[in-house]
């Protein structure tokens, strides 16, 4: 027989028990569907991640102020007074992988708009810093380097301060707040970013320019910390190795002696973040394949009843010049296409279930069209896997016993 002739028997005879039939594709439809939306949960919060890494900056290299040991104490990060703007204009003159730079200094305070108040974070930074960090301006535009040499009390807002000091939708644009005693000039605002990967608002924040922080409102000289772009992300390591090397020269570091500052790796905390999101992806998944384990054994048990249901079919079809091998591929193909069938009604449930979850519960999802075709041909192979016994029963039958069964 060929493949069409088997098949239309194979569909035939999978239609005359329809009730059996559909538990058993249901059995294997509700695995395929769990597996699609566990695995696009996991996909949805690697994109997450991944939006996150590249929010973090253009080729990001962080230099921060480090500790000091005075008298054998050691003090924590910001510590020194070492970083200083001249170690960034020389970043930029020697090392050729660096792109752009900008200092930044920050501080929490209380910044007042009429009878509105909120607390949060200044950064004292220069124009770059939002090439930097990719951020765009949503309203205005950002302060120059003007006002930068000017020290300038002109400032950005980022959206969550917006939200806070001007609730009634009264645009900040010209405004005038007061950041302590320090009056500020709104000049701009900036597109939300919302949350970051480790639950931070990232919009919750002012920016002035970092002479306006260094003179007016800190009374300082040297820097907090320095954001720098590489030329590409392959760069990034290099630099900052780099940048190790020219920051102990020009601190006159010895050998024995300890950084002064820091380099800070923030996509490496983001991408432990994606690897355990992979590795509870990758569990989620093995125990939604249990439910497809299920409804193998499922077809399995159906098939076995068919073998023994059919057992007199398989005597005649013997007799009448039907080989072993035709009877194994009968059953196989009957076990093949329950799979089939069971997954063909699983992928649309899998993907209206990741779209269920994720209005639902507000988490984001990504069905992965690798991962459709993944379940689908696991689903085949547990139709083979489960199929292949009960087949090589049929086969192994004695025609002349078949006959003869009642």
């Amino acid at each position: 027989m060929d493949f069409t002739s088997v098949f239309r028997v194979a569909m035939k005879t999978l239609g005359r028990n329809k009730l059996r039939t559909a538990l058993t594709l249901l059995g294997i439809a509700i695995g395929i569907s769990a597996v699609i939306c566990t695995v696009a949960i996991g996909q949805g919060g690697s994109n997450r991640i991944h939006e996150q890494m590249r929010m973090l900056g253009d080729n990001f290299v962080w230099i921060e102020a480090g500790g000091r040991n005075v008298n054998g104490v050691r003090t924590g990060t910001g510590g020194t007074k070492s970083l200083i703007l001249a170690d960034m204009n020389t970043i930029l003159q020697t090392i050729p992988l660096i792109r752009s730079c900008s200092p930044q200094l920050d501080e929490r305070t209380q910044v007042v708009y009429g009878n509105q108040n909120w607390n949060t974070m200044y950064r004292g930074v220069s124009p770059d810093y939002l090439k930097i960090r990719r951020w765009d301006v949503a309203e205005g535009g950002p302060f120059s380097q003007d006002e930068v040499d000017a020290s300038a009390n002109v400032c950005l807002l980022g959206q969550t301060v917006v939200g806070y000091l001007f609730p009634h939708d009264e645009d900040p644009l010209g405004k005038t707040i007061r950041l302590g005693n320090l009056p500020f000039k709104v000049v701009g605002t900036l597109q939300a970013k919302g949350y970051s990967a480790i639950g931070s608002d990232q919009d919750d924040f002012i920016l002035m320019p970092y002479t306006t922080a260094q003179r007016k409102v800190k009374g300082i000289d040297w820097l907090y910390d320095i954001f720098c772009s590489a030329v590409s992300q392959d760069a990034v390591n290099p630099a900052q190795d780099q940048i190790t090397s020219l920051l102990r020269e020009r601190h006159h570091l010895f050998v024995f002696q300890q950084d002064d500052f820091n380099i800070r790796r923030p996509e490496d905390a983001l991408k432990s973040l994606e690897d355990t999101s992979r590795t509870f992806t990758l569990m989620l998944a093995s125990i939604a394949s249990v439910s497809l384990l299920v409804g193998g054994i499922g077809i399995m048990n159906i098939m076995l009843v068919s073998v023994t249901e059919r057992t007199r079919e398989i005597g005649v079809r013997m007799a009448v010049g039907a080989s072993e091998l035709d009877v194994q591929r009968q059953f196989l193909t009957e076990a093949v296409v329950l799979s089939l069938l069971g997954g063909i009604a699983g992928v649309p449930g899998g993907v209206l279930g990741s779209v269920g979850i994720s209005a639902i519960l507000g988490w984001p999802t990504a069905v992965s069209p690798i991962a459709i075709v993944v379940a689908f041909l696991f689903a085949v192979c547990v139709g083979i896997f489960f199929g292949y016994y009960p087949a090589q029963k049929a086969a192994s039958l004695d025609p002349i016993e078949a006959l003869r069964y009642e």
